[in-house]
């Protein structure tokens, strides 16, 4: 499960940092405004410029604690890529769970095992759904053969048509 579409590792790391800083930063920014509207004294400009407020004073905040989560993912991701030499949904699930480890850190051993595991499960979900979409999915752009396609056909028309059924096949060359 090879994605293309993505940097090569060095680089990986940063777009990475940036996409979760600013899905932090939007995320963050929109619930910091509800937040602030509804804590705002009554009236919709207090209201308004409460939610503003606090769309300024903690979004940035959130947006880089996604960013820290983020750049330590990916660090790690490139990591184990660089070291098993393989690219495989066990490296995200991997990651997963020594980021979760590594930021909570702070909190002693109790919290940093928490979190790693609630870090691998997470990205093991996520990486499971992932494949599950793509096997299903994967389905649909199979190439058929020339003769199945033709069996199917003929399938198709015979359940259609009853009235076809009765006669044998034109042969072109007999025309």
């Amino acid at each position: 499960m090879t994605q293309y579409d993505r940097e090569p590792c060095p680089f990986r790391i940063i777009e990475d940092c940036g996409g979760a800083f600013a899905m932090g930063a939007l995320g963050g920014g929109a619930f910091q405004a509800i937040k602030g509207f509804r804590n705002a004294p009554s009236g919709i400009i207090h209201r308004l410029s409460g939610g503003l407020a606090a769309v300024r004073a903690r979004s940035a905040l959130v947006g880089g604690n996604f960013a820290v989560w983020g750049a330590t993912f990916s660090a790690i991701d490139c990591t184990l890529i660089y070291y098993r030499k393989m690219e495989d949904p066990w490296n995200s699930i991997i990651s997963g769970a020594a980021t979760g480890g590594v930021l909570a850190a702070r909190g002693g051993l109790t919290s940093m095992l928490s979190s790693a595991l609630v870090g691998g499960v997470l990205l093991a979900l996520i990486e499971g759904v992932g494949i599950m979409v793509s096997h299903y999915s994967a389905d649909s752009y199979r190439q058929v053969s020339v003769v199945d396609r033709y069996e199917l056909y003929k399938q198709h028309q015979t359940s259609l048509s009853p009235f076809g059924q009765e006669f044998a096949e034109v042969d072109p060359s007999s025309l």
